[in-house]
């Protein structure tokens, strides 16, 4: 089948939140709901990332759905999952204008991309092999096994273990037994290792979503995806009672949660862009069709702008913001995300010169 246009509008709109969030003028000058919740809770900004491993499942149904298991796909996965891994760690250790290592001591391991490509490759070797009630099945495993872990089961210490941001917290222990100084706090990465199990399942219900746009069925398709993402956000919000909704862990209740709120986004994309055929703005497309690249390029060029020393009290982007925003705005949170919404402006039309040349970098 072609293109279903309204898995570009959720991948653009996607990509288009996770630059708009990662690049405010200040970060102590935020609008609230462009920021994470601090611990337990969910923001608009905590939807983001999950969206984008439930897009990702959705590709892997489409890119897959007519291919059998064989060392040639195999092997491209693997080559794919690898390259993600990479370009995650090459933000981590490099800077684009002058590639310099930065402290192999300290530089952080985890990433959104390493993230990403770990699913990736998991959630396709098990979609190949699997039927439609497997994956459902390991969905549930994945989550019940993990509430299981994270609430029931004993430390080494022989402590009980916590929701709570410290070390009987089984995700904090694990990631930082094993990586150490290498995450984003000295407790915790909101992409560590453990978490990045429940993560996968993010990417199962992706799937399942993918099979329904490809598949024929009775009922309407957009109806169909209606009832999955009520179904899943009353399971999550109940089930928030017993394990806390939760990004930097990776909570089932958030797994359920966010990916509620995705299928019940996407039914209505799908009804407007494939059911009436109306496309409110080619703008998600532009960034849809580049949406790896363009996230790669506002990760080294946002580095690049923190590392570069345009005085001795400013680095280039606090000068871009102070000479451009709060010079005539004042350091208040409109400035600081009107300079968001200009670098997201930047890469939209950088996607839109792309597209308009047909030119699309696959990872």
């Amino acid at each position: 089948m072609g293109r279903i246009a309204s898995v570009d509008t959720l991948r653009g709109i996607t990509i288009i939140a996770m630059i708009l969030v990662n690049n405010p003028g200040s970060w102590s000058k935020v609008y609230p709901p462009l920021l994470h919740a601090s611990w337990h809770g969910i923001t608009p900004t905590d939807l983001i990332f999950p969206f984008f491993l439930f897009i990702v499942g959705i590709s892997i149904a489409l890119a897959y759905q007519n291919k059998k298991p064989s060392k040639s796909t195999y092997k491209k996965i693997v080559i794919r999952s690898a390259k993600l891994i990479g370009l995650g760690l090459f933000i981590n250790i490099f800077t684009p204008i002058f590639p310099f290592f930065e402290n192999l001591q300290e530089f952080r391991i985890p990433g959104v991309l390493q993230r990403i490509g770990l699913v990736f490759l998991v959630a396709s070797v098990l979609f190949l092999n699997s039927s439609e009630k497997t994956i459902v099945l390991a969905t549930i495993i994945l989550l019940l096994g993990y509430f299981f872990l994270m609430g029931f089961v004993a430390l080494p210490n022989g402590s009980m273990p916590s929701y709570d941001n410290n070390l009987n917290n089984w995700a904090n222990y694990i990631d930082y037994t094993i990586l150490g100084k290498h995450m984003w706090q000295e407790l915790y990465d909101p992409e560590g290792l453990l978490s990045t199990i429940p993560s996968v399942a993010t990417c199962l219900l992706g799937i399942l979503a993918g099979l329904i746009l490809t598949r024929n069925t009775k009922m309407k398709k957009e109806y169909i995806l209606v009832i999955f993402g009520v179904t899943l956000l009353l399971l999550g919000y109940v089930w928030n009672i017993w394990f806390p909704i939760n990004k930097t862990f990776w909570s089932s209740s958030y797994v359920l949660v966010t990916a509620g709120y995705a299928f019940f986004i996407l039914s209505i994309a799908y009804y407007f862009n494939d059911v009436k055929n109306i496309n409110p703005s080619k703008i998600f497309t532009y960034v849809s069709r580049n949406a790896i690249t363009v996230y790669f390029l506002s990760m080294v060029v946002a580095k690049s702008f923190y590392s570069i020393k345009v005085n001795e009290t400013e680095n280039l982007h606090t000068w871009l913001y102070h000479t451009f925003f709060t010079n005539f705005l004042g350091d208040v949170q409109l400035a600081s995300f009107l300079y968001a919404v200009t670098v997201v402006t930047f890469y939209v039309l950088l996607s839109r010169y792309l597209f308009k040349k047909q030119i699309f970098f696959k990872v």
